[in-house]
């Protein structure tokens, strides 16, 4: 792949990349980070891999909220008759 083709396919795995499959997305673009020989090549890519980097800690952030609200036992007694 050229410099050019590898740049276009992380960008559109940033594009493209959902809560299923942000991890196997993440892995591919780090993959064809590491075949970009110029220092300057890869600052330009930078800015998607942080993207992507980013989503997958707040969907992991979001899912592990969402699983301790889901667990958390509240001890209010609403709607418990007395």
């Amino acid at each position: 792949m050229t410099p050019a083709e590898i740049r276009a396919e992380i960008k559109r795995l940033y594009n493209d990349t959902t809560r299923a499959t942000v991890e196997r997305d993440l892995r591919r673009a780090v993959t064809l980070l590491k075949a970009l020989e110029d220092e300057q090549e890869r600052a330009r890519v930078a800015v998607y891999m942080d993207g992507l980097s980013q989503m997958r800690s707040e969907w992991i952030l979001a899912a592990r909220s969402a699983a301790r609200k889901r667990t958390r036992v509240t001890g209010t007694g609403r709607g418990k008759a007395s």
